[in-house]
């Protein structure tokens, strides 16, 4: 028995290998083209190179990890012929080793790797990339705006570095639309606190939030009453929704607190709901990359060579994501259940993968 564990850990190792060659290329590839997006983003604007280059190394791990499921994908057909064209894998067949036995490695370690991604990489690529979004906001948007929810109600910034508002409210209603029990906080440049707004209610028009009940104080602290006030904004409905902070921006494990939270002030929580549950469901999709890979590449001689398999596994990568891309807005827009929208790419790449090995195998 103690052979058969020597194939398993070499199978694994030049799996890794496979896998860790694509996405170093894949990692480079993506740092040059977003660093030239970037500098044409901030042309004219007289942003230092430093920073240019420092936001492009933050947002790096979080694109990285969306590259990943491809690398984990081509790295396999990489390993898988490299050991077909060694003849290894012939070897390996004749000591007695079905093709069930060769993806025992591979799957495990696809695993592994999805389970490390999802609860120990996140925390890190969610941080840099919170870092990111201070970054662009300073230097690429003029108008940024911050909302942010928790146990105590929600936190909306809005206005410019001239004129800023803080925005406190207790409970949401129509999405963000309606305020209450709302206390406004104002500052002017340099963050300099100029007054205090409390109001009962405030509710989201064309250019302005109309406070209802509305208590204004400044800096003397003599409050003036108003039974409506206008407080301008540049916000509109939309704007709202995406000032919310971006489900990639949030760790594995402070997702589940948001998402209650989120709940709990009156929005909507789908999107962060499903990038959750595409976390959960990570290591089942690098599982159904291992069983594209193989389909494609055990056979390589059948298959018509290299660049056949090459363009196969491409092509059956991006129909993956593309069918990704459609369950996650039927999920996000409540036509599909959230558990269901995350699982069904994975589920089916993995009964499609299976059933090509089992043809390829059993005939």
């Amino acid at each position: 028995m103690s052979w058969s564990w020597t194939i398993y850990r070499y199978i694994a190792r030049q799996y890794l290998l496979g896998v860790g060659i694509v996405f170093a290329a894949f990692v480079f590839l993506s740092f040059s083209i977003d660093i030239v997006d970037l500098f044409n983003q901030t042309a004219g604007k007289r942003v230092p190179t430093s920073a240019v280059i420092g936001m492009a190394l933050l947002q790096l791990p979080d694109i990285s990890l969306k590259l990943l499921p491809f690398a984990v994908l081509l790295g396999g057909v990489f390993s898988f012929v490299r050991l077909s064209r060694s003849q290894e894998l012939i070897a390996v067949r004749a000591a007695g080793l079905s093709a069930w036995n060769l993806l025992a490695p591979p799957l495990a370690a696809a695993v592994t790797l999805g389970v490390v991604c999802a609860v120990a990489f996140t925390p890190f690529t969610s941080l840099l990339l919170q870092r990111f979004a201070g970054l662009e906001a300073k230097y690429i948007h003029d108008e940024p705006s911050q909302l942010a929810v928790s146990r105590n109600g929600l936190w909306l910034r809005q206005g410019t570095s001239a004129r800023q508002s803080v925005i406190h409210a207790l409970r949401v209603a129509q999405q963000g639309v309606k305020l209450e029990d709302v206390i406004v906080f104002l500052y002017a440049a340099g963050d300099r606190f100029v007054g205090r707004i409390d109001a009962e209610s405030a509710k989201l028009e064309s250019g302005i939030w109309a406070l209802r009940n509305a208590w204004v104080s400044g800096l003397d602290g003599r409050p003036v009453h108003y039974s409506t006030y206008r407080l301008p904004t540049t916000l509109t409905p939309s704007r709202i929704q995406e000032s919310f902070a971006s489900p990639d921006t949030m760790s594995f494990w402070t997702l589940p607190g948001f998402i209650q939270n989120a709940r709990q002030a009156g929005f909507s929580a789908n999107r962060y709901e499903l990038y959750f549950e595409s976390l959960l469901v990570l290591p089942a999709l690098f599982a159904a990359m291992v069983f594209m890979a193989a389909s494609f590449s055990l056979r390589l001689a059948r298959l018509g060579g290299m660049g056949r398999v090459i363009v196969y596994s491409a092509l059956c990568g991006f129909g993956i994501y593309f069918l990704s891309d459609v369950t996650q807005a039927l999920g996000i827009s409540g036509i599909l259940p959230i558990p269901l929208a995350a699982a069904a790419p994975a589920s089916a790449a993995i009964l499609l993968g299976m059933s090509l090995v089992f043809h390829q195998e059993d005939g």
